[in-house]
């Protein structure tokens, strides 16, 4: 009992690291890795996809426990991931900072409640630099292909260079918000002016006195048009689903504060588990039906048709779906931006482009001299363009013909040694994401523990185990908002919610506290530990 009332006691306080970690048994099984490796005891090579914060959080828990034997493959050319691509305007994250870290290599001196990206990429490229990964990472180097060898229990790498690699065990950190994705408009091709999407912004272009349309509005718009807007001499917002945005308590930490969380014992900690038990609280405007959810609504209408006029109108104010059924944004100078007189805010849908403009539905042409696409990512398509091919030649795009769907959201199975770090039904409406990144980091780095200490060459999630999960997952999901009828990025073309977890992320952390033998199929060199 006592030994359970330390367990509960410890998630309280530290809610947001793995239940392996800072525990009595945690620190044993750690110091028997690193003993049989000492003793010279082999580890599988790995090869990480992506120098991104996941690929980043499972290299360095790796090097924790003293296993080395890695490589991160990264198609670019700088690490970061997303908060290296999304250079646009006014990009932030909407956490707050200091939970959007690894509880293991904290960041005391976070200049703001929210950090804004130079400061979220400077944190990445920081724990690189002190934990000396840059030797274990190939830029440049794009994974295109991933074939297992049964035979040799082990993953045939090609890259797009042409080079060939193996290792025992993949794990992807590539994510879901790495492919930008542009819709294919009719004359996109014809336009004369400056194009580009938010993730690929064109810093070398000059907005000033310009005439710029944007296309897609979301999390990304909801930070750089007010931006542009003070640049533009008009613009124009193409937006089909209007935005639930709520006040963003945003300010700069005083040099006190800093100086306090750096250095008073325990405060940091204890700030950034009442941010984690804050946002977790707010699960519940996620489920369908809640009263909470329904109180907003109602509040929100009644505040923001206010701001209606013959030019703004009403419907292009006020959502008419329950709040999260699209992730809810956070800014303090959107509203206003929408009130400015130079801004335009057209609710229906693109018809066409020509060479100078935009033609919508109804046939009216907007002469623009600059598109800026906010329409985010290919998010359901998981991994791709990446091909694997698993045992018995199983193509995983082939798998997820119908959705991406996963085991925990990291494992498949057909595709032994291979895992999945922010895979489907892994993303949050409500929380820090990088918690979920460490929490699947410290479930897969206990399978890879196995190699070392028992000896394991294969690892493979068992299919009824899969079913089982996803069955699950899918009764849950009905449960929630993301189920109902708007459009989100959370949904495939076939309505099925692939990206999301569809309950408190606190359940999240009791499931990957350990990873449970009897889900599954591992192979050691000499025999199969079939364990029913």
């Amino acid at each position: 009992m006592a030994a359970d009332m330390r367990f509960h006691l410890h998630n309280f306080l530290h809610p947001t690291s793995h239940s392996d970690s800072n525990t009595a048994a945690g620190r044993a099984r750690s110091d028997q890795l690193r003993r049989l490796i000492t003793e010279g005891t082999p580890t599988p090579r790995i090869a990480i996809l992506g120098a991104g914060a996941a690929g980043i959080c499972m290299a360095l828990q790796l090097l924790e426990h003293g296993i080395s034997s890695f490589t991160i493959y990264e198609k670019g050319e700088r690490v970061g991931g997303t908060w290296r691509d999304n250079t646009y305007p006014g990009a932030a994250c909407d956490v707050p900072s200091h939970l959007y870290s690894f509880s293991f290599a904290p960041k005391v001196d976070w200049s703001r409640k929210f950090p804004e990206q130079p400061e979220i990429l400077g944190y990445l490229e920081s724990l690189v630099s002190k934990y000396n990964l840059g030797n274990h990472i190939v830029f440049s180097a794009e994974v295109t292909e991933a074939v297992w060898n049964e035979e040799r229990s082990l993953w045939a790498l090609e890259l797009s260079s042409g080079a060939t690699h193996e290792a025992e065990v993949v794990v992807s950190g590539l994510g879901q918000l790495n492919r930008p994705n542009i819709p294919q408009i009719a004359g996109l091709d014809t336009f004369t002016g400056t194009k580009f999407h938010s993730a690929q912004w064109d810093h070398s272009h000059d907005l000033h006195g310009e005439r710029v349309a944007v296309i897609g509005i979301g999390a990304s718009a909801i930070q750089f048009v007010p931006q542009v807007a003070k640049l533009a001499a008009e613009i124009t917002l193409f937006q089909r689903s209007v935005n639930y945005v709520a006040p963003k308590p945003d300010r700069p930490f005083t040099r006190l504060q800093i100086s306090a969380l750096k250095n008073v014992p325990g405060l940091r900690q204890a700030y950034r588990s009442s941010i984690y038990w804050r946002l977790e609280f707010r699960f519940r405007l996620m489920k369908k039906g809640s009263r909470l959810g329904a109180m907003m609504q109602r509040k929100f209408g009644e505040e923001v048709s206010k701001m209606a006029s013959p030019n703004l109108p009403t419907e292009a104010l006020v959502p008419q779906y329950t709040p999260g059924c699209r992730r809810i944004l956070i800014a303090n100078d959107w509203y206003p931006t929408l009130l400015r007189p130079q801004t335009r805010v057209v609710t229906e849908g693109v018809s066409r482009i020509t060479s100078t403009g935009i033609i919508t539905e109804s046939g009216e042409e907007i002469p623009v001299d600059t598109i800026i696409f906010g329409t985010g990512f290919h998010a359901t398509d998981f991994l791709a363009p990446l091909q694997i091919t698993g045992r018995d030649g199983q193509d995983l795009n082939h798998a997820w013909k119908e959705g991406a769907r996963a085991f925990l959201g990291l494992a498949v199975s057909g595709f032994p040694n291979f895992f999945i770090l922010y895979g489907p039904n892994t993303n949050l409406g409500h929380n820090s994401i990088l918690f979920m990144i460490e929490q699947q980091v410290g479930y897969i780095r206990e399978i890879i523990d196995g190699f070392v200490t028992k000896g394991v060459t294969s690892a493979e999630v068992r299919e009824r185990s899969m079913e089982n999960f996803d069955a699950e997952i899918s009764a849950a999901l009905t449960k929630t908002v993301w189920n109902e009828d708007c459009s989100s990025w959370y949904k495939n073309s076939q309505g099925r919610v692939t990206n999301n977890w569809p309950d408190y992320t606190v359940a999240y952390k009791q499931r990957l506290a350990h990873p449970d033998q009897r889900d599954w199929k591992t192979n050691t060199a000499s025999q199969v530990l079939d364990l029913e």
